[in-house]
């Protein structure tokens, strides 16, 4: 999504609304052509409104509408050619579809594949079938429709769209959305090739089933329930402990009673005094047998609502041979298609994963598995002349570790060199010539993550391995997983993932903030202890502990969270967590234990929470909210930073925003003042051309398309005036094609970024290579 859910959702009135008026404009142009009555004129604002229609869909998160409006603008573009009744019917017929389609999910569906679909099959007729079926090769799905592919997947390639690669991963798509199908007991679409005897066997019925269809969202349901039934299970527990306390007062209290009835007896009271000793060890002896049954009971009832549970979360599992059977003919494509060969290799095919995970692994694996190909693997002479054999290998290998998934990426190419990377990224800006001397070499391979070094120069420049790479650490992560590179210049490189296998049942170390529990992932949390001041020290203002040889950066939660001042305790409680390759250490107020929690989505009242991605309840009644590693760690990384001690001086940027959609502009605007800078908005070339005469401003950021003065023009007309010659500009459009960014390269732009892959931390460290904001 181009913007953060907040914009999105603060926006989403408006742009209904907006959507709606621009289809009806576009439609009465579309009436008037079809009347003969449209001039040059009007087709050009019709080209305007599809394609600021289009940015506004991409941005605003409905890749379904993107993909319809683009096919719109390619058959617009075909009008000319013949007769355009039919061409222009097919447009009023879309224009129909697209208000609904606001309500429908954002991918658009089988609806939307199937619009976009006829659309295109109407720009080269019958010969143009077959271009159309590759044109929208991105937005393939696997029932045969087309649905939309994440802008995330153009941010892979840098940009520059790769219909070779987006039908490699569309085919990749195709097999998740099967195994998905065939999970919810839905028909998916069969395969070419004929069903293996055991499949025909089944089919025929001359096999007994052993299995049964089962609904996924019925199965998920069942599991919601299991893991309130183990919470149930976890007070019963609770009941009986505190259920044995009262007993024990009890056995207190009849001692004294009977101590008591001893000290009054007599003559007339022995036989009273016998009948109270008598019922008092009655009672004391049933309530003994009624506690030990009890917690018996308890302790037996929970350890079977654990057993359905987990049985339940193992059914819930889904093979990732639904996800990796596709990669080995994928990446032989993409070989050939470099004159490379490759031999794609896939093992674990058979280990179970959460349905929500399986998703979500797709698109990382894509962009791994191309990155290889791209980069990774020499051409069959260059590996010939370095002693290798002349077919590549690439293995693809996942496992259970413990409580995580692990999947494996690695090739034999040529490796990753880490002063190549450091040489990269002191060319880009991302980090100064002091850090790149300082920077081990696997800090130095860390470097391919981050989202200034992964993707191509915005100015049109052909990085260098890691293209890219910063999509696969941000999906992993969101998954609270973790992503590591190794490599060995000149035998290959491997990637790790490493994510919980599911993510409805957790074990969590529970943590204590004033009254308040929280709680992280266990399998992130390496030890526990007390912080010995003595064993802290300051590095560049930074408090850091040295745990097991690494320095580790001490992070309060109390102040992280905004919920305290932190530990008052001289010798305060810590949790050393690490995720990948970094670590921190986490000053707490107190530690309860670890638990198995049933995880429950975070609601409208949690949504935005910084650090929280999700809840569960606990034995006691409590509710505990559940924290993100990977935000802590990163978070502690960031205060650990010397980039981010030098932010403290940031100065604030002026910045002139120019865009002739209401709906780009506020979600622009507000992305740039969320970074701290101030905006001067324009509403067409014209009018920002007027703004910077009289204004004073340190940046231009200005889309493409808009009426009066386009913004490759306002760019050239900038870089001609001597007064303006120094000032960065930042081309911001939907349009991702290279000629389109070379074009805004010639006219003088300083960077070129395209709106569907807009987000805070590539701007931001845009913002820096151009104006030294960090410095």
């Amino acid at each position: 999504m181009g913007v953060s859910e907040e914009i999105r959702k603060k926006l989403l009135p408006r742009f209904r609304e907006t959507t709606a008026d621009r289809v009806e404009k576009i439609s009465g142009v579309l009436l008037e052509l079809e009347r003969g009555a449209g001039s040059p004129e009007a087709l050009d604002e019709l080209a305007r409104e599809l394609h600021t229609l289009k940015g506004e869909a991409r941005m605003m998160g409905f890749v379904g509408i993107s993909s319809v409006v683009h096919a719109a603008e390619d058959l617009l573009k075909a009008l000319p050619k013949a007769s355009p009744g039919e061409r222009l019917d097919a447009l009023l017929k879309a224009c129909g579809e697209i208000v609904p389609m606001l309500d429908a999910p954002v991918e658009g569906g089988d609806a939307a594949g199937r619009l976009a679909a006829s659309l295109r099959a109407l720009i080269g007729g019958a010969s143009g079938t077959t271009e159309a079926a590759a044109a929208s090769g991105p937005t393939a799905s696997a029932t045969g429709g087309a649905a939309a592919v994440p802008p995330e997947r153009s941010a892979a390639g840098g940009g520059a769209e790769s219909r070779d690669d987006a039908s490699a991963e569309a085919r990749s798509r195709g097999t998740t959305a099967s195994a998905e199908a065939r999970s919810r007991g839905t028909a998916a679409k069969p395969a070419p090739s004929a069903p293996s005897t055991e499949a025909r066997l089944e089919l025929r019925g001359d096999k007994p089933a052993a299995s049964i269809r089962v609904d996924v969202d019925r199965l998920d349901e069942i599991a919601a329930i299991a893991g309130d039934v183990l919470v149930e299970g976890a007070r019963a527990i609770h009941r009986s402990r505190e259920l044995n306390a009262l007993f024990a007062r009890w056995g207190r209290l009849s001692d004294r009673v009977i101590a008591l009835a001893e000290r009054l007896r007599d003559a007339r009271t022995a036989r009273l005094v016998e009948q109270i000793e008598g019922d008092v060890h009655l009672l004391r002896s049933d309530t003994f047998r009624f506690s030990r049954v009890q917690s018996e009971a308890a302790s037996s009832s929970q350890a079977q609502f654990g057993r359905l549970a987990e049985r339940i979360g193992e059914a819930r599992l889904i093979p990732l041979s639904g996800v990796l059977a596709a990669f080995p003919l994928a990446a032989r494509d993409m070989a050939r298609e470099q004159g490379k060969e490759v031999e794609c290799v896939v093992r674990g095919g058979e280990t179970g994963v959460d349905k929500a995970i399986l998703l979500s692994l797709n698109d990382p694996l894509v962009h791994l598995v191309r990155n290889c190909v791209d980069h990774g693997l020499e051409t069959p002479a260059d590996r010939v002349q370095a002693g290798k054999p002349r077919v590549g290998k690439i293995v693809i290998s996942a496992r259970v570790d413990g409580d995580l998934l692990a999947v494996t990426v690695e090739d034999d190419g040529r490796g990753i060199h880490p002063q190549k990377i450091r040489a990269s990224a002191l060319r880009k800006g991302i980090i100064g010539e002091q850090q790149a001397a300082s920077l081990s070499a696997r800090a130095a391979l860390d470097l391919i993550f981050t989202p200034g070094f992964s993707t191509r120069e915005q100015a049109g420049e052909t990085s260098g391995r890691g293209v890219g790479l910063d999509v696969v650490r941000k999906r992993v992560t969101a998954l609270g997983g973790s992503v590591t590179v190794e490599s060995e210049p000149g035998k290959g490189a491997r990637f790790t993932l490493r994510m919980p296998q599911s993510l409805s049942l957790m074990k969590v170390l529970l943590l204590r903030i004033d009254e308040d529990v929280y709680g992280i992932p266990a399998v992130d949390v390496d030890s526990v202890g007390r912080l010995d001041p003595r064993e802290a020290t300051e590095v560049a203002g930074i408090r850091a502990v040295r745990y097991r040889g690494r320095l580790m950066p001490v992070v309060a939660l109390g102040p992280l969270l905004s919920l305290n001042g932190g530990p008052r305790s001289k010798r305060p409680l810590v949790a050393y967590v690490i995720h990948g390759n970094e670590g921190a250490a986490v000053v707490v107020d107190g530690l309860q234990g670890e638990r198995e929690v049933a995880v429950k989505a975070h609601g409208a009242f949690l949504k935005g929470m910084r650090f929280v991605t999700g809840a569960a309840a606990l034995e006691d009644g409590r509710v505990a909210l559940l924290l993100s590693t990977p935000d802590i760690v990163a978070a502690a990384r960031r205060l650990a930073s010397p980039a981010m001690a030098r932010g403290r001086d940031r100065r604030r940027l002026r910045v002139l925003l120019v865009d002739d959609s209401a709906i780009a502009r506020e979600a622009e605007a507000a992305l740039l003042r969320s970074l701290g800078h101030e905006v001067d908005e324009a509403v067409d070339g014209e009018d920002g051309w007027r703004r910077l005469q009289t204004g004073n401003y340190n940046l231009l950021v200005t889309d493409v398309q808009m009426p009066v003065l386009d913004g490759i023009d306002l760019t050239r007309r900038v870089k001609a005036t001597p007064r303006f010659v120094k000032l960065p500009i930042i081309i911001m459009s939907s349009l991702s094609a290279p000629e389109e960014r070379r074009r805004g390269v010639d006219a003088g732009a300083d960077a070129y970024i395209v709106k569907g892959e807009l987000e805070a931390e590539s701007l931001a460290a845009t913002l820096e290579r151009l104006c030294g904001v960090g410095a």
